[in-house]
């Protein structure tokens, strides 16, 4: 029977992939959530506004009042762990550790010591350049290489159940390049396609990178991109599947199209002609730059999961159309 049957914690509930969540639970009847996060002095908590929850807990009081009693927030049916720090450019790496590794070490134990299902995000970061496969098949964890801190420090957590035994217990979702509503808060760190809609509002182009291998054209590095709403639609259907799944599964569309692909389709979106201006790279992007992610996703069609994806061009369109030109959130 599916977890979803009582009181759900929300990790990064104010996020963008966390706040997609809240908004797909309350679409299915859900309001006794609890979500956590920190919300900081970006202007995230604007999508909180139109969901539904029962609680809100500052993720720093959560973390600490969980560690002096473990029972003080009461038994849930599933904990989705979706706090971290995802900025990929964050060189403090004892903050990622503990943000990102220990924390979730806590969440785990805790869940499954209460019974509650607990799925957290990894990230496809874990794979690195991809030289190592992006295998979510009895991967062989400590061969991979991450690029940067924040993919190591989501790394670690996996090599720990891993060896703790504890990944036919939960699921690790290993998002890749998600986009789509309530992201505006993530400054660098925002999909192309927000970048892209604001520079063309205030240019009428948009700027890519160019190209620093001899095999990849510019504007032709390729990306699986995977709209937030099919995200949270697979995240979901981890809890709510009869039969408990557990480990490591890819969450991407199964495709990979270029930057200019995607940058066509948002000028679609919006009815105007392309213009595009290549970029130089930045120094400190070029060694750690990925050129090209595709998810195998069959492992999790094999749980189940049986929902096309949203096409590319579809999920762009309604992104632009129905919330970043109006302004809208999700819920509103």
């Amino acid at each position: 029977m599916s977890s979803l049957s009582g009181r759900i914690l929300v990790t990064g509930g104010a996020g963008f992939i966390g706040s997609a969540l809240v908004w797909a639970l309350n679409a299915r009847g859900f309001h006794k959530i609890v979500i956590t996060d920190i919300l900081g002095s970006d202007e995230k908590w604007k999508n909180l506004v139109p969901l539904r929850f029962a609680d809100y807990v500052e993720g720093g009081e959560f973390r600490s009042r969980l560690a002096q009693n473990s029972e003080c927030f009461g038994r849930f049916s599933a904990v989705f762990h979706l706090g971290a720090c995802s900025a990929t450019t964050e060189k403090n790496a004892s903050y990622l550790a503990d943000n990102n590794f220990a924390y979730t070490k806590q969440l785990a134990r805790w869940s499954i010591e209460t019974g509650a299902r607990f799925i957290y995000a990894s990230s496809a970061a874990t794979y690195g350049d991809g030289a190592q496969g992006m295998d979510d098949r009895n991967p062989d964890l400590e061969r991979l290489r991450p690029l940067n801190m924040y993919g190591y420090s989501k790394h670690l957590f996996d090599l720990w159940a891993k060896n703790e035994g504890l990944l036919d217990r939960i699921v690790g979702v290993k998002y890749f390049n998600v986009f789509g509503p309530n992201e505006d808060h993530k400054a660098d760190m925002r999909s192309l396609v927000h970048k892209a809609f604001q520079q063309i509002v205030a240019t009428g182009k948009v700027q890519l990178f160019r190209s620093h291998r001899s095999d990849y054209r510019d504007g032709e590095q390729m990306r699986d991109f995977l709209y937030v709403k099919d995200a949270v639609e697979m995240t979901l259907h981890f809890a709510e599947s009869p039969i408990h799944l557990g480990g490591l599964f890819n969450l991407g569309s199964g495709e990979a199209n270029t930057w200019i692909t995607l940058t066509h389709a948002i000028f679609t979106a919006l009815g105007r002609e392309p213009a595009i201006e290549f970029v130089e790279m930045p120094e400190v992007l070029r060694g750690k730059y990925q050129y090209f992610t595709k998810a195998d996703i069959s492992k999790l069609r094999e749980t189940g999961y049986s929902r096309p994806m949203t096409p590319l061009a579809e999920a762009v369109r309604d992104y632009v159309q129905n919330y970043l030109v109006p302004g809208k959130k999700l819920g509103d």
